[in-house]
């Protein structure tokens, strides 16, 4: 009887700027994307290399890029409830957040 074993492979990394050892071709690509940063007034790039085996579609990856962005938008958003709350609280109850042995 024969065993079928599936095998597959990703690889996911996300860079915010170039590694020490990379290209001038590289350095030259980050350089103008931290300028596009600066012209468009903030905002954050990232570059995202995915290399999945067996192929998936563009869409498909893309979909779940999207999905992950969701998600992460979410947790955001929940930590900047969080630190409204407590913002709140600092304000209306100082005393709750003193340090211990301070009067």
């Amino acid at each position: 009887m024969k065993v079928y074993r599936p095998e597959w492979q990703c690889t996911f990394s996300v860079n915010e700027g170039a590694e020490e050892a990379a290209s001038w071709k590289e350095r030259i690509a980050w350089q103008l994307r931290e300028f596009a940063d600066r012209l468009e007034g903030g905002g954050r790039t990232l570059k995202i290399d995915c290399n999945v085996t067996p192929e998936v579609s563009r869409q498909e990856v893309d979909s779940c890029l999207g999905k992950g962005f969701e998600v992460a938008q979410g947790l955001l958003t929940q930590l900047a409830h969080q630190a409204a709350c407590e913002d709140v609280m600092r304000d209306a109850k100082a005393e709750l957040f003193e340090e211990h042995g301070q009067r």
